[in-house]
């Protein structure tokens, strides 16, 4: 029960800030780079895992939760607990912001002649799930499956491989524990500054499923998913899984001996 307290009420708070950055640049024009919006999403998970890491492993997605079963760092028994935990807060977070900003987002679609569920939503479907190539992005005209894929895995291998380096004690130059989450908010941070022009930038299943889901509910219906091949699950999901994956075995069987041979 703690352990899925701590997951879901983690999940729940970067899902809430960092979909709201989103959503407030969507709707009120608030934040005008996506490094603005990055920020927001580092500083919203950094808080994040600060409020929940004593009452679990705050991994807050299951990417990360199946890397830490992968690298041995937690029993896979466990590993169900956490991802239902952290979809039960993605959820939650869809729909506190949902009611939160819907007369907002009403307002929006009037003024801008959006009848929501129509392709034309996805301009405001954009601020629970992601989509790719990223709508808010005129520059970037095609990003096939293909390329989301690997720039989804490319993204949550970096993520995941920093989380590693950054708290395990085979690492003589990790930061101390106290600000160790700040160190993993700034790095996602960053990862994203790379990917949000071509994907969003996701990196957390969850995260991308609960309040896409919320969407799809609420009336966005197939514009929360419009892609007929599947492409929400093989983007947004498998890539992260994959990259997360990756990242594991790379830092357990590469970089992880390499440090303890320095260490000594």
């Amino acid at each position: 029960m703690k352990e899925f307290l701590g997951e879901s009420l983690g999940t729940f708070i970067l899902t809430l800030f960092g979909c709201g950055s989103v959503a407030v640049a969507i709707l009120f024009g608030e934040y005008v780079s996506i490094f603005q919006i990055a920020i927001v999403w580092g500083l919203g998970i950094t808080l994040a895992i600060y409020l929940t890491r004593f009452l679990c492993g705050a991994h807050l997605n299951p990417a990360v939760s199946i890397a830490m079963v992968l690298s041995r760092r937690m029993k896979v028994g466990k590993l169900p607990v956490y991802i239902v935990a952290q979809f039960v807060g993605a959820i939650l977070a869809g729909f506190a912001l949902y009611l939160l900003f819907n007369p907002s987002i009403m307002h929006y679609e009037a003024l801008h002649s959006i009848v929501r569920g129509t392709p034309a939503s996805v301009d405001t479907a954009r601020m629970f799930g992601e989509f790719y190539p990223n709508p808010g992005d005129a520059t970037v005209s095609v990003v096939s499956m293909p390329l989301a894929i690997a720039a989804e895995a490319f993204g949550t291998f970096l993520m995941v491989l920093f989380i590693f380096a950054l708290t395990e004690d085979a690492n003589v130059g990790k930061p101390d524990s106290s600000i160790q989450p700040l160190f993993i908010g700034l790095t996602v941070s960053m990862c994203i500054c790379l990917i949000a022009p071509l994907t969003q930038a996701g990196f957390n299943p969850a995260r991308d499923f609960g309040p896409r889901l919320v969407a799809w509910l609420m009336g966005w219906g197939s514009a929360a998913m419009p892609d007929t091949s599947f492409g929400a699950f093989w983007v947004y999901i498998f890539g992260p899984i994959l990259g997360a994956s990756l990242a594991a075995f790379f830092y357990v069987y590469i970089v992880e001996p390499l440090e303890i041979r320095a260490k000594k």
